[in-house]
């Protein structure tokens, strides 16, 4: 601001015959610089301590007579700077003064509203004065309290409680009474709960939002009765999602009273959505626009020229942690070049700003209810790490989100409620690819008999797997040229992989494999997997048992009797066993589920992506979120009971909009209840 004052000042001495900044005689380069300098100080000093002063004098003044007061006491500000100067030389005409004290001033708050826009509470307070006209026109606001859901994609529910030991989120700490509020009662109760075995947001919204994940067995998978792969952040299958869940459980949607879906992936119902994926494919009209997406949000040049710096500087951020990273051979670490740091700082900066302007517009029209997801921490933990300083600023910028969305409900026509909840966790570990040299799909492959890429049979894991082949042949595979090929021409194997969760299918065989039927076809496939050090169980359909988990030293457990012996379930903690029956009632589970190798003792998994924080299969933090509500709220569940799946959370979360009082969530009888 001092520098933009001093260029000012210099060009205006050089444009206007009656400002002088010093005497004819002396006119350095150097002096008239630090003339402008001190000059500009000293207005800015004054206009800072007395401009208020005078104001505050002057408010029993008619408008009127004050709007031309403010040009004469401005000039006589200007006047009194110059005589201040040590040199005593500087002076400018009365009515020259007054141009330029009001240029300077001009000037000076088109400077500090680009400097401001990069403060929270500057930026909040813009935000409010955009509101004004919508909260006027609103009638009288409803007495009933308003609900905001954020959901803070992929932190666990041990994370949190770690970033407030550490004082990275001093607004959650405050809501539990710990940190700087230590002492205080608490406002919130936070509640750990239990993801479904596909522990990603795909499957764990579509539950909260619409109450029903049945039949979404990972993030991605393949579809025999379509012959397609279905991916959960691909706009046609979102809204195909959403379209089977509305179907299944005859209900439109957590927000489908007056709500507001913002970021999200599925629309929950609501009339008012923006950055939601399921409706990416529609075309808009008024029914679907958004109201406050990035148009609205960007059409306030304040808005763009922060979010542009905040952008710039997450951009050099990544980029410098990614070099760091490099140049100290950090283990594990995965690529994170490209486009990449442009991606972060769209998923951290960008959409983080959108839509906590269009929570904050949603809670001064006072709509009922708000879900809305943050994804930031979530991508950075990916490539970075699910810990770590590179996160910590990530978590520090969410805490502040959270604040300014509190600060807005003071302002809003009615109250609201905050509830903050996550979809899932993020467990580290370094990747399967990483450790064994080959991904799930070459060690498949070489399961199958088929070619594996050179670099593949060169590695330790690779030979195993090929080992595991001829053994399991009892014939002898060509280590050259050729290799051995199943002797009729079949369709080759689809591998996907969700995180740590591996599935593969059979295209050409219409139905779901089973055991016997994949051990005919590929004798070795089962055996390798399963054997392997880095996989942990395996899901696969049986013709004798219904279904089966295999582990390795031929660990062989049918479903139903998985709560008395968990075989090499029991390593993944409690809950496991239910997942993994869940799962396998679905239709559209894969051939061979593969879930990875998980070490307990420091929540390592493998991740079959390139991903050094993941979540996605059992094992870890992952599949351990949590739900932060108001103790104004009933308790989620009765002390002594878990809260165990998306769709048991999507039940407490109705319940609470109905003890508010307000309109209700259309809902004649539970999911459960339904399905029965």
């Amino acid at each position: 601001m001092w520098a933009v004052s001093t260029v000012t000042m210099l060009v205006l001495a050089g444009i206007l015959p009656d400002f002088q900044l010093q005497s004819a005689d002396d006119e350095s380069t150097t002096r008239l610089a630090m003339t402008a300098a001190l000059g500009a100080g000293a207005f800015g000093l004054l206009s800072a301590l007395v401009w208020p002063l005078l104001v505050r004098l002057l408010l029993l003044v008619p408008a009127l007579v004050l709007g031309l007061l403010v040009f004469f006491l401005n000039g006589s500000l200007l006047i009194v700077a110059l005589h201040l100067v040590p040199s005593g030389d500087s002076e400018a005409a009365p009515e020259t003064a007054v141009i330029v004290a009001a240029v300077m001033s001009a000037v000076a708050s088109a400077t500090g509203g680009a400097l401001a826009v990069r403060d929270d509470d500057a930026y909040r307070r813009r935000l409010y004065r955009l509101a004004d006209r919508r909260r006027r026109a609103l009638p009288p606001g409803p007495s009933s309290p308003g609900t905001v859901f954020m959901q803070l994609d992929g932190v666990g529910h041990d994370l949190l409680l770690a970033a407030v030991g550490k004082g990275l989120m001093p607004t959650v700490a405050r809501w539990l009474g710990e940190g700087a509020g230590a002492g205080e009662r608490p406002t919130h109760r936070l509640t750990a709960w239990r993801t479904d075995w596909s522990s990603q947001t795909g499957a764990s919204q579509l539950g909260i939002l619409h109450g029903s994940n049945h039949d979404v067995p990972a993030f991605r998978w393949y579809e025999k009765a379509a012959r397609e792969v279905m991916v959960c952040n691909r706009p046609t299958s979102a809204a195909e999602l959403q379209r089977r869940a509305i179907d299944r459980t005859g209900d439109g949607g957590l927000l489908s009273a007056d709500g507001a879906s913002r970021g999200n992936l599925f629309s929950g119902g609501a009339d008012e959505q923006a950055l939601v994926l399921s409706i990416a494919t529609k075309r808009r009209d008024r029914r679907n626009r958004s109201r406050a997406g990035y148009f609205a949000y960007f059409s306030d040049p304040a808005n763009a020229v922060r979010t542009a710096l905040s952008f710039i500087a997450e951009v050099g951020r990544e980029i410098g942690q990614s070099t760091r990273a490099r140049v100290r051979k950090a283990r594990p670490r995965v690529s994170r070049g490209g486009l990449y740091p442009f991606v972060r700082a769209f998923a951290t900066v960008v959409e983080r700003d959108v839509v906590v302007a269009a929570v904050m517009g949603d809670m001064f029209a006072g709509r009922t209810a708000v879900y809305a997801d943050l994804v930031a921490y979530d991508e950075v933990a990916h490539h970075s790490g699910p810990f770590g300083r590179d996160v910590e600023k990530v978590l520090e910028r969410l805490d502040r989100a959270l604040a300014l969305i509190e600060k807005a409900a003071e302002h809003a026509p009615r109250p609201y409620r905050l509830v903050v909840l996550s979809d899932h966790g993020q467990s580290p570990g370094e990747t399967f690819r990483a450790r064994y040299g080959l991904g799930l799909g070459d060690l498949v492959r070489a399961g199958c008999g088929l070619p594996v890429p050179r670099r593949a049979r060169r590695t330790h894991s690779g030979a195993e797997a090929r080992a595991a082949v001829r053994a399991a042949l009892r014939r002898p595979v060509e280590e050259g040229g050729e290799q051995h090929r199943p002797s009729r021409r079949r369709s080759e194997p689809i591998v996907l992989a969700s995180g740590n969760l591996g599935l593969v299918s059979f295209p050409d065989v219409p139905h779901r494999m089973t055991k016997e039927e994949i051990d005919a076809r590929h004798p070795a496939l089962l055996t390798t997997l399963a054997n392997h050090p880095g996989i942990g169980f395996l899901l696969v359909r049986s013709e004798r048992h219904g279904g089966v988990v295999l582990g390795a030293y031929g660990a062989e457990i049918p479903v139903d009797r998985l709560d008395g012996d968990p075989g090499p379930l029991e390593v993944f903690g409690p809950g496991a066993a239910d997942a993994v029956r869940r799962t396998h009632s679905f239709p559209s589970t894969a051939d061979i589920m593969v879930n990875s190798a998980f070490d307990p003792a420091d929540g390592e998994v493998l991740a079959f992506e390139e991903q050094i924080g993941s979540h996605g299969g059992l094992g870890g933090a992952q599949g351990r979120p949590f739900l932060l509500s108001p103790v104004a709220l009933s308790a989620p569940v009765d002390d002594g009971q878990d809260l165990v799946g998306a769709e048991h959370v999507h039940r407490v979360l109705r319940r609470w909009l109905r003890e508010a009082n307000g309109p209700q969530v259309p809902v004649e009888a539970e999911p459960e209840e339904r399905a029965a």
